[in-house]
């Protein structure tokens, strides 16, 4: 028999798909399930409305590169949040990953010059460092979690403490007594903030490349590893995966670990996209992290969730935060927009949880 008959005979044998009739429940459910992007393009063409410089080259690549130095944070969030869990954490391993970034970065001649006697070293060893001490942390975080069977907004508060702590000692433990860690080498700032692309004379920052590769990255490791086929069947049912062969102490450990990991990018990133750390460096970046990922439909119910959703949720709110501005909008009212949008994709988010109930 040919391959076309074969065919043939599959589509025949196959039960024939009901097409569903569009009522106005069908409709209003679809409606629902895209409201926040509806919401969000209708932001877009009121804001280009009011002030059409929102939709210029210029105003485009400015949210394009904010996206980008927040997205790793919002990827490593994502992963414990599909576990049912948070990292609270995440803001302060993103301020002590800049801090040493920008400490062992620092120029040559810089007037005040944390450490005097180091000479900046190649630019990826620090950021390997960078990375290394911050997955350590995240495997601490999971290490208590998947042990202890500890909540992990307990633990990562508890660690979240810890870690400011080391880096109030750190940022005050150099030579330049506590003071902004700026004057970074020019090796360390080309590699981040430099350019070698322009649109419309506009130059893309190096860093959204960085983040672009690294969302490839964790999108293969969410969707084509079995290491993240069993963070997604741990999220959904703990026992069930455990039942199947997941190990759900190890995989736990990799979760938190991974997420340690990509804050420790943002933080190498905002070292030099900053260029002048403290130990606020970071200040709440968890919870716009946590944000995006609810806007983005990483569900709290526990193994669910999507790279490109993680993508719309951080693009949402940057878009909120620079449109507003562009518009007039009183600033003090963004964060009560933003509250806003949380609620409503959080309950969302629980409408369609319990409709597959």
């Amino acid at each position: 028999m040919s391959k076309e008959s074969k065919t043939l005979e599959k589509e025949a044998q196959a039960p024939a798909k009901v097409k569903q009739p569009w009522t106005a429940k069908r409709v209003l459910d679809k409606i629902l399930d895209n409201a926040l992007l509806i919401l969000m393009a209708i932001a877009v063409v009121l804001i280009a409305i009011k002030n059409p410089n929102f939709i210029k080259a210029r105003s485009i690549i400015n949210i394009l590169s904010q996206t980008c130095a927040y997205l790793p944070v919002a990827l490593g969030v994502g992963g414990c949040i599909v576990l049912t869990g948070t990292d609270l954490s995440a803001g302060r391993i993103v301020g002590l990953s800049a801090c040493v970034s920008a400490s062992l970065l620092q120029a040559v001649d810089a007037a005040s010059k944390m450490w005097p006697n180091i000479t900046p070293p190649p630019v990826l060893l620090v950021l390997l460092l960078a990375m290394v001490i911050g997955a350590a942390i995240g495997a601490f975080n999971g290490f208590f979690v998947a042990k202890f069977k500890l909540h992990p907004f307990i633990v990562t508060l508890g660690t979240q403490l810890i870690i400011y702590t080391v880096l109030l000692l750190y940022v005050k433990g150099g030579n330049n007594g506590g003071m902004a860690i700026s004057t970074l080498d020019a090796s360390y700032s080309n590699f981040i903030t430099g350019s070698f692309l322009k649109i419309a004379k506009t130059p893309i920052p190096n860093y959204v490349w960085i983040s672009l590769i690294l969302t490839a990255v964790m999108w293969f490791i969410w969707n084509k590893t079995t290491f993240g086929k069993n963070m997604f069947a741990l999220g959904a049912n703990e026992e069930a995966a455990r039942v199947s062969g997941v190990n759900v102490f190890a995989t736990t450990i990799m979760v938190f670990a991974l997420a340690g990991a990509m804050y420790s990018v943002t933080g190498f990133i905002e070292g030099a996209r900053v260029g002048s750390n403290t130990a606020n460096t970071g200040f709440n970046y968890e919870l716009d992290g946590i944000a995006a990922c609810v806007i983005g439909g990483v569900s709290f119910v526990g193994g669910i969730g999507k790279i490109r959703g993680v993508i719309i949720g951080v693009l949402m709110l940057r878009l909120i935060f620079v449109g507003l501005n562009m518009v007039g909008i009183n600033q003090d009212l963004f964060y009560l927009i933003k509250g806003g949008i949380i609620l409503f994709a959080c309950a969302l988010d629980m409408r369609k949880y319990l409709v597959k109930k």
